[in-house]
């Protein structure tokens, strides 16, 4: 391709509103266009890239046994209400976007286990088909609060979703690893270093998930990690260890003791109530009322220094909810004795520590200090309720473990029979002749992302630096001083046709502009290898290469094989 008739145009400052690296270079590159808030359009050097991408996913994917095939993106509102998933639109768990039309209302897919398992249901009705696994690469719709970062949260995405259908757990298990190392050799191939971590499902579902971070200074996620075993889980997932049995509370332990807090409803204003500087936040007992994903109302405890780590599905309490349950006075909640109110109280482990605890007393401007676990409230379930941080206990080897900054790059999920238990004709034929349902995967990865995240983590101060089989040419091409000199365009004319004809795809920056904005420009692009022809060069019979990732410079013999002139 000659740079004189590509599509580009090349910024020397980044767009206002692009806040990251990646974002930055990739408009500045002419390799992306801002159409509205969250929505991009990719010119033709970044559907190139786009391209390069896929063309790795296919390639690992079909070598996996995983078959390609393309679902509506316009789903039938029905498919979800029959899933259940309906009732979650407009949540930030599923941000769906609906239309109506004139054949009833419909839903942009966000995600396609509706569909799929329908679609696959009305095919295969024998175990004699099983195991299949499907897999398309396709635009997604998603309604974000706050898209931002470039490609990396948008309101339209390109993603690869598969989907493995199985006769039983077992077998589902099995496929699912063959599907989670085809995804650990594509990142390879992409030269990211992903981890994959265990997460929360969201709203997918399933028992077992993992998502494949990416550590990046940019990423809006983290990931806990312990060097020491190699255990990794999202923070939404994570747990701590280092926790022994409640310890029960000592005969002789001096009785709580009430504290008039005037309009301190908060742990750190409670803290300042004090006199005693030795107590801080890690002495009080934070008491969040939330509603479970049942509907039941739950007094969550755990240390007051700790962010709360709620499962999926579980919210805060409203005024309303407050107002159905008087025992739970709002910024002075203790534990003591909502057993009785019809509460279910549970707590982190951190809150099996000795001593007593500050809390609130269940009466407005009240505090009680010296509570104890055991006599003066009790838990009904133990369990993780509170965010990880750097230092805390790796729940498999005791060892400290750390947060990493991150970005998702993908995310599976062993959905067993969550959806093929509710969607119509999901039933097969089993070996012994009775009705069964499939055991399904799902295994989502963010393609247009992708293209973000390897450019955050693959380019340098002068701009992008695509590894090879990403860039969208394997070769650019400069030639200097043409207008002055005619036998450089010829000689520069003759390599770029001997590179093409050989099958290397090569940019050929061929425009009348001076060496500098040429250099500029192969940088910023990030092509792995730059040829440069000038006068001094074409009478010596020479081609200058240069490494876009190195830096490494050398001559090349201009007239040598194109093998040895590209790979100098």
């Amino acid at each position: 391709m000659r740079m004189s008739r590509l599509l580009v145009r090349t910024l020397r400052e980044a767009p206002a509103d692009a806040e990251v690296a990646s974002h930055q270079l990739l408009v500045r590159a002419g390799f992306i266009r801002r159409l509205a808030s969250g929505v991009y359009t990719f010119l033709p050097l970044g559907l190139r890239v786009l391209h390069n991408i896929e063309g790795i996913i296919r390639e690992e994917l079909d070598a996996a046994g995983c078959q390609e095939l393309l679902l509506p993106a316009l789903h039938p509102r029905e498919l979800w209400e029959q899933s259940g998933r309906a009732e979650l639109f407009g949540s930030d768990a599923l941000p769906a976007m609906t239309v109506e039309g004139r054949g009833g209302s419909f839903v942009l897919g966000p995600t396609h286990e509706e569909v799929v398992t329908v679609t696959v249901g009305a095919e295969v009705d024998s175990y004699r088909q099983l195991p299949l696994t499907v897999y398309q690469i396709q635009v997604k719709f998603r309604d974000e609060a706050r898209p931002r970062f470039g490609l990396l949260r948008t309101r339209e995405l390109i993603m690869c979703d598969g989907y493995s259908f199985d006769v039983d757990k077992d077998a589902m298990q099995a496929t699912y690893k063959v599907v989670y190392d085809a995804y650990l050799r594509i990142f390879a191939r992409m030269g990211l270093d992903v981890s994959p971590v265990e997460a929360e499902s969201g709203a997918i579902g399933g028992d077992v998930n993992h998502e494949f971070m990416v550590p990046s200074v940019v990423g809006e996620d983290h990931f806990v990690r312990c060097v020491a075993c190699g255990y990794a889980a999202n923070v939404e997932a994570a747990t701590r260890g280092g926790f022994g049995e409640p310890a029960a509370p000592a005969s002789d332990a001096p009785a709580v003791v009430d504290h008039h807090t005037p309009e301190r409803p908060g742990i750190d204003q409670v803290v300042g109530f004090f006199d005693d500087t030795s107590i801080t936040a890690a002495d009080l007992l934070k008491s969040l009322a939330v509603v479970d994903d049942t509907g039941r109302p739950v007094l969550v405890l755990l240390p007051g220094d700790r962010e709360a780590r709620l499962p999926s599905g579980w919210r805060m309490f409203d005024d309303a909810d407050f107002a159905a349950h008087p025992s739970l006075v709002k910024g002075y909640i203790g534990p003591m004795g909502q057993q009785a109110a019809g509460i279910t109280v549970v707590a982190d482990l951190g809150v099996t520590r000795p001593g007593g605890w500050i809390t609130g007393a269940n009466q407005a401007d009240h505090h009680i200090s010296g509570a104890l676990l055991g006599r003066d409230f009790i838990v009904d379930e133990w369990g993780s309720y509170a965010q990880v941080v750097t230092g805390d206990s790796c729940p498999r080897c005791g060892k400290d473990v750390d947060l990493v900054r991150s970005v998702e790059a993908a995310h599976t999920f062993q959905l067993g029979t969550k959806y093929s238990s509710v969607m119509t004709g999901s039933s097969f034929v089993a070996e012994d002749g009775s009705e069964a349902i499939f055991s399904m995967g799902c295994y989502g990865m963010g393609v247009s992302r992708l293209l973000a995240v390897v450019a955050e983590e693959h380019h340098d101060d002068k701009g992008l630096a695509w590894p090879t089989g990403l860039a969208p040419f394997a070769v650019h091409l400069a030639s200097l001083g043409t207008g002055r000199a005619p036998e450089v365009a010829e000689a520069a004319d003759a390599l770029y046709e001997r590179l093409v004809a050989a099958g290397i795809e090569v940019l050929y920056d061929d425009r009348d502009v001076s060496p500098g904005v040429k250099f500029a420009d192969a940088d910023l692009l990030g092509i792995p290898v730059r040829l440069v022809l000038g006068a001094k060069g074409v009478a010596r019979g020479i081609v200058e290469w240069r490494s876009r990732t190195t830096g490494e410079e050398r001559e090349a013999d201009l007239n040598g094989p194109v093998e040895a002139v590209v790979g100098a």
